[in-house]
């Protein structure tokens, strides 16, 4: 029986940096509907992950599918089902937000008027109005993250690839951003990758989530099963995630080091 097509499969994907291993046969699934959380601390491979999943990074094993469809084979059209926000900003900066997010529309061969209407919308939602016809150049970072945001949705594809998307945003936006995901995925069709290093943003959002450490998988599923297969109760994910990574005895180790204030 063939398996089902998903959002996205990854599939023992390895990424090496020289001598260095960063993702090391990395495997796991974003099925229809769902948002996965890619949990894990600075340098444990999140972002060579997804820029492996979007083609930004050559893997040196495994493979990439997105709806059925192979990265090293059709990756002009997978390029064109995902949506992405990466981790450093990458953007246009003598464009205004107008004109960065028309030259995506263009990119995408969206219908002009539909891709306005729509940006116009993520604009006032995003409270982006004020600053939509200003130099990127002269705006502030959590505004350029909107509008790295706005160019994600824009052409509303079935995958989203977001690497630290509320890096830099405000509560009101992080609010909204939490709630439009939610709705996003419960299309039911489409799938959401969320790559994050805030525990609490992820245990409240993600409906299963990875554990990675040092490039390797070592947990997945929902919290709740994350916490069964570690004894952990009802202790929060950050718990879990140190359980998981066997960092919590060295946590505790730093933070004694330290002693007491003077």
């Amino acid at each position: 029986m063939a398996e089902a097509v998903v959002p996205l499969r990854v599939d023992g994907l390895s990424v090496v940096y020289g001598e260095r291993p960063a993702v090391d046969r990395l495997s796991f699934t974003v099925g229809r509907g769902e948002i996965y959380g890619l949990l894990g601390s600075n340098g444990a491979g999140k972002t060579s992950t997804i820029r492996s999943i979007v083609g930004l990074v050559q893997p040196v094993g495994g493979r990439v599918e997105v709806f059925g469809l192979d990265h090293r084979t059709m990756g002009r059209r997978v390029k064109e089902l995902i949506g992405y926000v990466p981790e450093v900003s990458l953007l246009y900066e003598a464009l205004t937000p107008r004109e960065f997010l028309e030259f995506v529309a263009s990119v995408r061969r969206l219908d002009p008027k539909v891709a306005s209407e729509r940006a116009r919308n993520y604009a006032n939602a995003f409270q982006l109005v004020e600053e939509f016809d200003e130099p990127i150049v002269t705006l502030s970072n959590g505004t350029r993250q909107k509008v790295l945001l706005l160019a994600a949705f824009l052409h509303q594809p079935p995958l989203l690839v977001l690497d630290e998307p509320l890096n830099g945003l405000d509560p009101r936006s992080v609010r909204i951003m939490k709630e439009l995901l939610a709705r996003y995925a419960a299309n039911g069709d489409r799938g959401v990758l969320f790559s994050t290093h805030t525990m609490e943003v992820a245990e409240q959002l993600c409906h299963r989530v990875g554990i990675l450490d040092r490039g390797v998988l070592r947990g997945e599923g929902t919290v709740a099963a994350l916490r069964e297969k570690v004894r952990a109760g009802d202790a929060s994910l950050e718990e879990v995630f140190l359980r998981l990574t066997e960092e919590r005895e060295a946590v505790r180790a730093a933070v004694d080091a330290l002693g007491g204030p003077e």
